[in-house]
């Protein structure tokens, strides 16, 4: 016998939805040949001077993927590594005038596919979601509880 349940699956519902979306977002991105990695990296290496390190944190990537992300965009002319104007060990990723141009369309692509989702809601209940979501990110769930050992992220199918 199973317990009965007291409160909503909410791990389940995130984790479902955030599933769906990165699907979506994947196959969205995959028109115009980036991933969702290569677009976060183009974006956020727009915004300012950051280091591979630096965007691999925004990423939430570790340093292997990071390489990888990087090398693939260097191979499509997007983006090139510069020594750093701060530290001079450091590398930064320079987006090129290609690859920014290729960032705004992968933004209207990005923002199409969340346009998209919150449309299925009526609009009072997208603002809602949305304000809830917010509400939780910055509050109650800002920070992940320390563990003994670390709980792995969803991976996204590569098929």
């Amino acid at each position: 016998m199973a317990p009965a349940r007291t409160e909503p699956d909410l791990s389940f519902l995130l984790d479902h939805a955030g599933h769906v979306l990165r699907t979506r977002m994947a196959a969205a991105l995959a028109e115009i040949g980036l991933t969702a990695r290569m677009h976060c990296v183009l974006v956020h290496a727009l915004q300012e001077e950051r280091t591979q390190i630096q965007l691999a944190e925004l990423g939430d990537m570790d340093k292997t993927t990071m390489v990888v992300t990087v090398d693939a965009l260097e191979k499509a002319g997007l983006a090139e590594r510069r020594p750093s104007s701060t530290d001079r060990r450091a590398r930064i990723i320079v987006v090129t005038e290609k690859g920014a141009e290729v960032a705004r369309r992968s933004q209207e692509i990005v923002d199409g596919v969340h346009r998209d989702a919150l449309a299925a809601l009526p609009e009072d209940e997208a603002e809602v979601l949305v304000r809830a979501m917010n509400r939780l990110v910055t509050g109650h769930l800002a920070v992940p509880a320390e563990v003994p050992q670390a709980v792995r992220r969803a991976r996204q199918n590569t098929k």
